[in-house]
């Protein structure tokens, strides 16, 4: 029987998601020892059996599967655009999204430049980082480039939702946002730290309907810490910020363990961590991005604020953010940054075995019975 998907109705916005952003793959350390890796620091660590992925992967399986995209469009469809190297690891990404529902014609194999490729560190207690080659497949997508995908927006095609992801140049992922901006798309965004400042500079934010952070990209923008005792102030001059430039901004900020936080229409809601094993938190970001943009794409709002409880399972699932949230805890129980087992019947179970409830409006959308 095949996995259930969220379900579209005649409300439901966005037929189709375009993607720029990171195609590769890499190798996975665990590390020994929880202080943070120093700069002249030689660490030992052991290369562990985890399948991993870059920014734009991992985003646009998770739409895939969560709304049941095919190639030719119905009932959804996923269109990355990006460039691969023509080796194992780029032929072997390209079947993986193919596999997972995605239409790969505008991801390009090119033969004198390799796969993306990164390399992961994890510390005992599930956190980490990466390092990711700069000089790579995808760094060669360029204007030209989404240029010759302008036809995915022609007038009689469904409307889309837009993602500019890392790891492909700043330059094109604003000329995206641009070109999509003139048809109506819903535009998303990510940025790594190092790109806040220059993304700031150049008006990027001006382009953009939901921005992505977390608390250290969200630092970098207003030039302070999180403090997740004070967090006001800082979720304050974030919004300021943001709003100073796209006067209908929403935002989502993760703060690791300490939950996450999104913003719209003037109001901010938050949501704490699931109280879940947490394996590996790589990838857990993408997660929340991934689960807010499917909710998104069948009708569901950003936010539904409500009281402030100490546990998800006090207050009913209702929001994008919500269902973004309860994928990324999913994603985390796996030492994976995409999580093979996700789709909608796990998220369903996953949640009840911790208590979650689901608003009329959620269930509607996760095709549930109402005595289910």
């Amino acid at each position: 029987m095949p996995a259930r998907t969220l379900q579209f109705n005649s409300n439901s916005p966005y037929r189709r998601f375009i993607g720029v952003g990171g195609i590769g793959t890499g190798l996975f350390f665990a590390l020994e020892g929880n202080h943070t890796l120093g700069r002249n620091e030689s660490r030992p660590a052991r290369l562990r059996n985890i399948r991993d992925y870059c920014k734009l992967h991992i985003i646009s399986h998770y739409i895939a599967v969560l709304l049941g995209a095919q190639p030719g469009g119905s009932p959804f469809h996923v269109v990355p655009v990006g460039k691969v190297g023509s080796d194992d690891g780029g032929r072997r990404m390209i079947q993986e999204m193919a596999d997972a529902g995605m239409d790969i014609r505008h991801i390009e194999l090119l033969r004198d430049q390799p796969t993306l490729f990164s390399v992961c560190f994890q510390y005992p207690d599930g956190s980490g980082g990466n390092i990711t080659t700069t000089e790579s497949a995808a760094s060669a997508l360029d204007c030209n480039d989404i240029d010759r995908c302008s036809g995915l927006f022609a007038s009689n095609s469904p409307r889309c939702m837009v993602l500019a992801a890392p790891e492909v140049p700043l330059e094109t992922r604003g000329h995206l946002l641009r070109l999509s901006g003139g048809h109506q798309a819903f535009r998303a965004a990510a940025f790594t730290s190092a790109e806040v400042a220059t993304a700031r500079q150049e008006g990027i934010f001006a382009l953009v309907d939901l921005v992505a952070m977390n608390e250290d990209e969200a630092g970098m923008l207003i030039g302070e810490r999180f403090d997740p005792a004070n967090s006001q102030r800082f979720l304050d001059r974030c919004a300021d910020t943001l709003l100073s430039f796209q006067q209908n901004i929403q935002i989502i900020l993760s703060a690791g363990g300490h939950g996450a936080f999104a913003f719209s229409g003037g109001t901010w809601d938050y949501r704490p961590a699931l109280n879940v094993p947490v394996v590996s938190t790589a990838g857990a970001g993408d997660a929340l991005l991934a689960g807010v943009l499917s909710a998104l794409a069948v009708g569901l709002p950003l936010i539904k604020p409500g009281p402030t409880a100490a546990s998800s399972s006090e207050r009913p699932l209702e929001s994008a953010f919500d269902l973004g949230m309860l994928l990324a805890a999913y994603k985390v129980t796996s030492p994976h940054t995409i999580h093979p087992d996700a789709n909608v019947d796990m998220l369903l179970s996953f949640g009840h075995d911790l208590g979650i409830t689901f608003s009329v409006a959620m269930r509607e959308h996760l095709q549930l019975t109402p005595s289910a």
